[in-house]
């Protein structure tokens, strides 16, 4: 495949910004400086660059090449004066807003009791200063965690619901290919796709540990809040029946797609920053792509109907 994509066209007339341009570029909340490798028109008739419009292949300035990505032309300022005091302005903002969120707890308070031991105060001050943090860091966040899903893969997940709660029925596990099996899938699908335009911050060891942490994610989610009621004895039975195997191991992509519908609650309560979390963001929708491009192969075209035995079991639990 060559660098110049279908349907590309780079006249200048059609490009805001040039190759090697210096632009400010939008990265989460704020602007940063940023230099064009590449630009690009899409057309739209990529399944791996769907948006079709202005695309531009950045570097920021100062960062490592890990952080390079495609951005479209919304996300790109011209350098100049007017934009560099854009730039400025965003910073001092969020710096306002961060110390407006700053919660302060009082190290000591008037109404305390003179009869106070010091050991209570002392287990007082711990508590406080643990929801002090706690507070900060869940107001704190600044990226929206929004993980896109394919419209399909949202009819999958509604068809999914229905069958297990108003039919009934059950997802067939082992599942075959299992999460774990399709994710192994979806790391060589990367490693061998031949499309220049991917970005070069999802370097192979990056997307190794997101994997590696979903996989985690799965295993420990998949029993406390992945599982409809009906499901619950199943899971007891796969358990039961390979003991050895994690729940990545045994179960598929209906419930891998569950998961990535709680993700974005589950990512708000961690101690990531904003940096992080927009690679996560940006490697988890590649992920879902992967799913939507090959869902004939990954999701169950027929579920399971339960035994009479298994019914009466499932509603007394």
């Amino acid at each position: 495949m060559s660098d110049k994509a279908p349907g590309t066209d780079r006249s200048s007339t059609s490009l805001l910004f040039r190759s090697n341009e210096r632009i400010l570029c939008f990265h989460g909340p704020l602007l940063y400086e940023a230099k064009v490798v590449k630009a690009e028109m899409w057309d739209g008739t990529d399944p791996d660059a769907p948006e079709p419009g202005p695309h531009y292949f950045v570097h920021y300035k100062g960062w490592k090449q890990t952080w390079d990505e495609w951005v479209d032309e919304s996300r790109a300022l011209k350098f100049n004066e007017e934009n560099l005091a854009k730039q400025k302005a965003l910073r001092v903002a969020a710096l306002q807003a961060s110390k407006k969120r700053t919660i302060v707890v009082p190290a000591k308070h008037s109404a305390r009791v003179e009869s106070e031991s010091e050991s209570q105060r002392s287990r007082k001050r711990v508590r406080e200063q643990s929801v002090e943090k706690t507070e900060e860091q869940e107001v704190s966040r600044s990226v929206e965690v929004k993980i896109p899903i394919p419209n399909a893969l949202k009819a999958q997940l509604v068809d999914d619901w229905e069958r297990v709660t108003k039919d009934r029925l059950l997802v067939p596990v082992p599942r075959s290919p299992t999460v774990a099996q399709m994710l192994d899938q979806y790391q060589e699908h990367r490693r061998t796709s031949k499309d220049k335009r991917r970005p070069l911050r999802h370097d192979n060891e990056i997307v190794d540990e997101i994997i590696d942490g979903l996989k985690v994610y799965f295993d420990k989610a998949l029993g406390n809040i992945l599982l409809y009621r009906f499901e619950r004895y199943q899971y007891k039975q796969m358990l039961e029946q390979f003991p050895e195997r994690n729940p990545a191991e045994i179960y598929g992509c209906e419930h891998l797609l569950r998961l990535f519908v709680q993700l974005p609650n589950l990512i708000m309560h961690t101690n990531m920053d904003d940096d992080a979390v927009v690679l996560l963001k940006d490697q988890l929708g590649d992920i879902l792509k992967y799913m939507h491009k090959f869902s004939k192969a990954l999701f169950a075209s027929e579920y399971e109907n339960a035994s009479p035995a298994y019914v009466a079991v499932a509603k007394a639990t």
